[in-house]
């Protein structure tokens, strides 16, 4: 199993990672607030079909110490908000919730959770969207944010955020189809 997100057709991305379980352990880091706000975003999520799926990102905050953001970035920094609607939700083994785009336009966010010995798989899909930019852009932005979960799993040091995302943006040019 790759590190790295595979572009499943022109506008879907899908990570895959093994993470220590079990479950119950990883549906909490990825739908409870105090938890999910460790790696990904604050906000509250509904867990529940209509809900709102709240994400409030300080990615600054995220490691210590941090980088400064790119230029690219600036408008980044500090606290941004989205608020996205749960279409899906079945726990502890999933969540599907909308994902509003900066150009108005809205994609779509899968968690999947599947038990594997002591070690859960946790499937993250993000769908409908609308460029090849915004592929590149998400698929560096998920997998910075994963591998934070995973060390944050692990209590390990997942290392400065901004120089990491732009590092794995610029693999993702090359592997994210035109």
């Amino acid at each position: 199993m790759s590190e790295y997100g595979e572009q499943i057709d022109e506008n879907t991305v899908r990570f895959r990672r093994v993470l220590p379980g079990p479950i119950e352990r990883i549906w909490a880091w990825i739908t409870e607030e105090d938890k999910r706000r460790l790696w990904l975003a604050a906000g509250e999520t509904e867990l529940r079909e209509g809900g709102k799926a709240e994400l409030f990102f300080d990615n600054s905050t995220l490691t210590t110490p941090d980088d400064a953001p790119p230029e690219k970035y600036k408008d980044y920094c500090g606290e941004t908000k989205f608020v996205g609607e749960v279409l899906e939700a079945d726990p502890p083994r999933l969540i599907r919730f909308t994902w509003p785009e900066s150009n108005g336009e809205v994609s779509e966010v899968v968690f999947e959770l599947e038990e594997q010995g002591g070690k859960v798989v946790f499937t993250l899909t993000h769908k409908k969207l609308a460029t090849r930019k915004d592929l590149i852009g998400v698929s560096g932005g998920w997998h910075t944010h994963l591998d934070i979960l995973a060390a944050k799993l692990s209590q390990a040091d997942p290392g400065p955020f901004w120089s990491k995302i732009v590092r794995l943006e610029a693999i993702y040019e090359e592997r994210i189809k035109a």
